[in-house]
């Protein structure tokens, strides 16, 4: 299993987030925790080790650390501000 850390603006972005999809971004969450690379998974270009997940209107960059088994979560957003600011 690995352990799943989060940024602090996570819970925030959450708050914005209407409740059935908040719902299925923690199912996703418990699923990186025992596999950090499920199909769907992509690779952001240009950046050492960050990784997108799609879920509906919502994308969830995280970055994974296979020899600690840590996965950083660092944002969840709406697919059309997701990649602003990178």
């Amino acid at each position: 299993m690995y352990q799943i850390f989060y940024e602090k603006k996570i819970f925030k972005e959450l708050d914005k987030i209407p409740d059935h999809d908040v719902k299925k971004i923690k199912e996703v969450f418990k699923g990186l925790s025992e596999n950090p690379f499920p199909s769907g998974t992509k690779k952001i270009s240009g950046k050492d080790n960050l990784y997108r997940l799609q879920q509906g209107d919502y994308r969830i960059l995280y970055s994974p650390n296979t020899k600690d088994k840590q996965i950083h979560i660092h944002l969840v957003k709406n697919r059309k501000d997701s990649y602003k600011n990178l």
